[in-house]
């Protein structure tokens, strides 16, 4: 035996059925989009930034937006006003601030800011 076989090591070889074969040809010739998730997340900034405006318009918060801290909501309350932000229980909130003593202003996953009576809340 030559150095060339000792070294080499025989592997069968596996077959492909011909109808998979000819699938993932298929599958692999199409042109993926890998930037998909841009044009959705341009149009939630755009959304978001519309919110933050009428934020600013409706409440007359001239300063920084700084989160004071995160709260949970204890239980659903639908939304009397504008004003007003619709909970769900369970939603994560952001309190950006507490003008009154009974009700914060929070901002919630989808940018929506509003009163949130503390009641409902729950801080951790």
């Amino acid at each position: 035996r030559g150095k060339e076989e000792k070294g080499k090591v025989w592997m069968p070889k596996l077959r492909m059925v011909k109808e998979y074969k000819d699938k993932r040809k298929s599958i692999d010739d199409v042109e993926r989009n890998i930037f998909k998730f841009k044009k959705s997340s341009e149009e939630k900034n755009k959304k978001m930034d519309e919110e933050e405006k009428f934020f600013r318009e409706t409440f007359m918060f001239q300063q920084e937006i700084r989160v004071l801290g995160r709260a949970r909501a204890e239980r659903s309350v639908p939304s009397q006003r504008r004003a007003d932000l619709p909970l769900t229980a369970g939603e994560h909130l952001d309190v950006i601030a507490a003008p009154h003593g009974h009700a914060v202003i929070c901002r919630n996953a989808r940018g929506r800011y509003g009163y949130v009576l503390v009641e409902h809340l729950s801080f951790r």
